[in-house]
């Protein structure tokens, strides 16, 4: 699997992606948040790719996407971070998580922390965070799915010379 930025012949690739209603209790669908990507600069719309099938789906956004959840202005959120419904059990999500911090550092060299925010419900996500990684924070938010809990995980940062 490999991680790449959204461009728009990728578009068409957002009909068949699939996420079930247990999904959709914690996520945006692609469909949903690709126009925000197109409307805002600052969110990137990031696709996980298996020979040239889409089978993860999430969006790093910086500046005022960060803001709620994180004092740092050098971070960036993970926003809507899923996997198509007919891909799970595969280890597309946790590839994605793997690659996010080397992909964020090639990317957005300025960016030393990768903040996102998790469903107190969603446990399982939680656990998966906690195994790459993500430190919670102490940060709570209230988001529109419900009460989130806010992870970090930081980034070395090439010292310029």
């Amino acid at each position: 699997m490999e991680l790449i930025r959204f461009q728009e012949k990728h578009a068409t690739g957002m009909d068949t992606y699939t996420l079930s209603e247990e999904q959709l209790r914690f996520t945006a669908h692609p469909s949903d948040s690709i126009p925000l990507c197109r409307a805002e600069p600052n969110r990137h719309a990031i696709l996980g790719m298996d020979d040239d099938c889409l089978v993860t789906y999430f969006v790093l956004h910086e500046q005022e996407g960060v803001m709620p959840y994180s004092d740092n202005a050098r971070a960036i959120l993970l926003r809507t971070l899923s996997t198509d419904y007919n891909q799970l059990g595969k280890g597309y999500g946790k590839a994605a998580l793997q690659q996010l911090p080397d992909f964020v550092q090639l990317h957005f060299p300025h960016i030393d922390e990768i903040v996102l925010a998790v469903n107190v419900a969603n446990e399982l996500a939680r656990k998966i965070y906690v195994k790459y990684g993500y430190q919670d924070t102490g940060r709570r938010v209230v988001g529109s799915k419900g009460i989130l809990i806010v992870m970090s995980y930081p980034l070395e940062v090439a010292v310029e010379r």
